[in-house]
């Protein structure tokens, strides 16, 4: 009997699959294998809110191939050494896997060919299946990526896409392969949405009916909500980005059309660290600075991640991180801004309470947005900073946003919530800006040599 192992990883899907449909093709046996990762719980990656999402992941795929004949085996520790030993115990002659971008995933591709070539195995590693245009698919000339998004985009609309795969309607898995049990949702207080494939596809199918149309116009509005939800399903691969490209452009229009640019932005990302890994914790394009750290501002950042700077618009996107595990993305630009701009605190501080708390938490996505903000990544205007009270005005007019997430501020009508400090007595229990604006202005532009 012919046998393939399938590593499941960032793609927890059956719909769409380019590994798992190869891996099945010619009637052979297949071994659908997760493997709980020790090095990513050792990193600090295992949150209780993504264990939750990642629970639910797990469970859904499990039920996805019992329908089509088949389980999921999960195992724990080592991922080289797990997939060598579920291999053997299989007599698998290959093992599929997906293309991931981290210079951990790059490591750990290196490390599972060596392994299994040693035994005998071939791997197989397919493109495009965490992306909808595979990082090295689209490059300028004299270089091996994009460096400005305008350019990546316009060739990135024009890159022929794969076609999207059906799910399979039958996994053979071979006998005496063991498993331990699939985890259990500890039920995170205030935890995300629920995760899996199914619930994946029903957000979406709601998003293409619902909400795609008004995306161009609502997608900055704070308190509107009108952003898809969909990148947590993103970030574990219970959607495919291929599909989600194409049912985007089937829907048409202009909010179709700005959702597709951000799902280009995300490819866009991807494949400027799958080029730079460095980037993840090194300046993409230093711009010398002499950050604040946790032992300098160590005050500062405590206000900040606690939702307590005195910046209404700050603090309730804060708050809504810590207890949804998710951030609207205007949010996410005006906090990084906040802390990096006008706090003068080190990116990388920022970066990773985001992956402490995002059930989204992507390293592409994440690291090189923040890097974006902070101006050492890939802005064309690295000194721009983002007026906090600029930007409530704009994208939370009335308030309603502030009101939702800091009660403290819940009695105050209209935009005046947004400079409680004005108003004598009205703010019980708020603080007072940690702050001037004109001050972390000066700071920054000093340090960066704008007079």
């Amino acid at each position: 009997m012919n046998v393939s192992v399938v590593l499941f990883t960032s793609d927890l899907r059956l719909h769409d699959h380019p590994p798992l449909r190869a891996a099945a093709a010619g009637d052979r046996a297949v071994v659908p294998l997760f493997v709980r990762d020790r090095a990513v719980d050792a990193a600090g990656f295992a949150a209780p809110n993504r264990l939750a999402f990642l629970a639910d992941c797990l469970r859904d795929l499990d039920a996805g191939l019992r329908e089509r004949g088949g389980r999921l085996v999960v195992r724990s520790g080592d991922v080289v050494e797990e997939v060598c030993r579920v291999a053997g115990e299989a007599g698998a002659d290959e093992v599929h896997l997906s293309a991931d971008v981290s210079r951990y995933a790059q490591r750990r591709e290196e490390r599972l060919r060596h392994a299994l070539e040693a035994a005998g195995v071939l791997l197989r590693v397919h493109d495009a299946v965490t992306s909808a245009v595979a990082p090295g698919a689209v490059t300028p000339a004299g270089s091996d990526h994009f460096a400005v998004f305008t350019p990546y985009f316009r060739r990135w609309t024009r890159e022929r896409q794969r076609d999207v795969l059906g799910a399979p309607r039958f996994v053979r898995v071979p006998d005496g392969v063991g498993s331990e049990r699939l985890p259990v949702d500890k039920g995170v207080p205030d935890g995300p949405a629920a995760g899996g494939e199914r619930e994946g596809r029903a957000r979406l199918a709601a998003w293409l009916r619902r909400g795609i149309s008004a995306y161009e116009d609502r997608h900055d509005d704070l308190a509107g909500d009108a952003t898809s939800r969909l990148s947590p399903h993103l970030h574990f691969g219970t959607l495919s980005p291929v599909e989600l490209v194409q049912r985007s452009r089937t829907a048409g229009g202009a909010g179709a059309e700005a959702f597709v640019r951000q799902l280009a932005w995300r490819d866009f990302h991807r494949q400027v660290l799958a080029a730079r890994p460095h980037a993840a914790d090194a300046d993409y394009r230093a711009r010398h600075d002499r950050w604040r750290t946790e032992r300098t501002a160590r005050a500062d950042i405590e206000a900040w991640r606690e939702g307590r700077t005195g910046y209404p618009v700050v603090d309730a996107a804060m708050r809504q991180l810590r207890h949804e595990g998710w951030m609207h993305n205007r949010g996410r630009l005006l906090t990084a801004s906040f802390l990096t701009k006008t706090l003068y605190v080190d990116w990388r501080i920022g970066a990773r309470h985001f992956l402490d708390l995002l059930v989204d938490g992507d390293v592409a996505n994440n690291q090189l947005n923040w890097q974006w903000v902070a101006g050492t990544g890939t802005d064309t205007r690295p000194n721009r900073v983002l007026n906090p009270l600029t930007q409530a005005r704009r994208f939370d007019p009335d308030g309603a946003y502030v009101r939702r997430w800091v009660p403290e501020l819940a009695g105050i009508e209209g935009s005046a919530v947004h400079q409680p400090w004005k108003l004598r007595g009205a703010a019980v229990g708020y603080p007072d800006p940690v702050i001037e604006l004109s001050e972390g202005l000066a700071r920054f532009r000093q340090a960066r040599g704008l007079g």
